[in-house]
């Protein structure tokens, strides 16, 4: 098995996500007491979303790089960024490394088109939804993206910035998703994907009425296949 880099701390609640998932996925395929290769450097997330929200993204794309770069060092095969908001420098970060980067758009466009779907509804941080590099991403393989409004916007935001990465999960916001996320669906939606990785420690496939698309599970899923050789 090949060793899995990962860059997280972006935010730490949804890099233990990663880790937990890898490994059990890891386990499930091998069996017995196997468990993934990986090394993981891990930012601090203050530093980050302060950079994000002062529209430093030239700082922002050098913290990213320096990451990446540490876990080339350590050893890694391939980069794992632990967050669909620093996706934004994707390009960037994979030219400044010698290993391949797994694109979490990637998977997560792989999983909605093996599901027979077309049109799906983005969630995420307001960069995520406002900014085109994700929606640009899926575009390109086939797939019609929508986005709440502006006010719906707003919440999910909030959410993920002021409840999710301090590790605060509550009824009434997961209220406010599946609203919007309901909303959407009226619209002509038919999936959601969980654009940041917080959210689905606060959504799941459950609570939702068409296919729910957590793209933790399917990026952490990815690099195990990639890892694996398979």
């Amino acid at each position: 098995m090949k060793t899995i880099g990962l860059l997280g701390g972006m935010s730490w609640e949804s890099s233990v996500e990663y880790y937990r998932i890898i490994n059990e996925e890891t386990r499930r395929r091998l069996g017995g007491t196997h468990s993934a290769r990986s090394v993981m450097v891990s930012v601090d997330f203050h530093e980050i979303e302060a950079l994000q929200h002062r529209n430093e993204w030239e700082a922002a794309t050098r913290a990213m790089i320096d990451g990446a770069r540490a876990v080339e060092a350590g050893g890694a095969d391939c980069l794992v960024i632990c967050t669909n908001t620093m996706h934004r420098m994707a390009d960037e970060v994979q030219a400044a490394v010698g290993i391949p980067l797994l694109h979490i758009a990637d998977a997560t466009a792989a999983a909605v088109k093996a599901a027979g779907i077309t049109t799906v509804a983005l969630l995420g941080t307001r960069f995520t939804m406002e900014h085109d590099f994700y929606r640009r991403r899926l575009e390109r393989h086939g797939l019609e993206v929508r986005v709440p409004d502006a006010a719906g916007r707003a919440v999910v935001h909030g959410v993920i910035y002021n409840e999710l990465v301090r590790g605060v999960v509550r009824d009434s916001s997961r209220d406010r998703y599946l609203s919007i996320i309901e909303s959407l669906v009226g619209k002509g939606a038919e999936g959601v994907i969980a654009g940041c990785t917080e959210i689905e420690l606060l959504v799941t496939a459950a609570d939702v009425t068409v296919p729910y698309f957590p793209t933790t599970r399917l990026h952490a899923e990815a690099a195990v296949e990639w890892a694996l050789g398979r």
